[in-house]
């Protein structure tokens, strides 16, 4: 899921995508640990994804996020 993607959802939508997310990547890491998953790149993905959501809701926290340039015409 892309970054704009995350800041349009409400910070109880983002509360439930970190939890899945922490669950996803402890069964991730135990299936690594017995050689049962088949793309190992599958735990350095949903560590990312977290991190991001975890980005995204300190900003709504605290009302920093990115700051957009004003849009200018083309004359």
């Amino acid at each position: 899921m892309k970054a704009v993607e995350l800041r349009e959802m409400t910070m109880q939508e983002l509360e439930i995508r970190e939890e899945e997310l922490t669950e996803e990547l402890a069964r991730l890491r135990i299936q690594l640990s017995i050689k049962r998953l088949d793309n190992p790149l599958q735990v350095r993905v949903a560590r990312r994804e977290l991190a991001r959501v975890k980005t995204i809701m300190t900003e709504k926290t605290l009302g920093t996020g990115p700051k957009r340039a004003p849009a200018q015409e083309e004359s």
